[in-house]
């Protein structure tokens, strides 16, 4: 549903650790009543990377910028000077551990399954990892009559450790 105003928080994490602009989209974004899902179908990428643009996790290309600007009715111009070429996300998660109930959830996920994921991992390809410089995540909802479940995928790519 849009809204006329929007405001975000900006003096809160992880938003004041961000670029200004960042908040001015989540606002535009809220303005227009548009999901992540609805604003990557219209500039043709998928919702969690478009996600991870709005919170600076990743980088958009000259044309991607033009096209979130034209769905947003964002000034094109604005979101260069602030994301542009001279800009370069921070990929990184914050404090360890992290106090957002979320994302503490998927932290606990790795402590709790880490080393049974790394064997099964090695056991099916070999000694090396899974890259998330060449990964897609995708989160999808599976209804379940005990309570909707969260389906997380992460499709890496299998990068071996080299020998010398």
């Amino acid at each position: 549903m849009a809204s006329t105003s929007a405001t975000v928080p900006s003096n809160n994490a992880p938003y004041s650790d961000l670029p200004p602009v960042i908040s001015q989209l989540l606002e535009a974004k809220a303005r227009k009543g548009l999901t992540f899902e609805q604003i990557a179908q219209k500039i043709n990428k998928d919702e969690v990377w478009v996600a991870a643009l709005f919170y600076g996790q990743a980088k958009g290309s000259p044309e991607e910028l033009a096209a979130l600007a034209t769905v947003l009715g964002f000034p094109e111009d604005q979101l260069t000077a602030s994301l542009g070429a001279h800009w370069w996300p921070n990929r990184g998660l914050g404090p360890i551990p992290p106090t957002d109930p979320v994302i503490y959830r998927l932290f606990e996920g790795v402590l709790v399954y880490g080393h049974a994921l790394k064997a099964v991992i090695h056991e099916k390809f070999g000694d090396g990892i899974m890259s998330m410089i060449d990964c897609k995540v995708h989160v999808d909802k599976k209804p379940d009559p005990k309570g909707d479940r969260v389906l997380l995928t992460f499709d890496g790519k299998f990068l071996p450790y080299a020998k010398w």
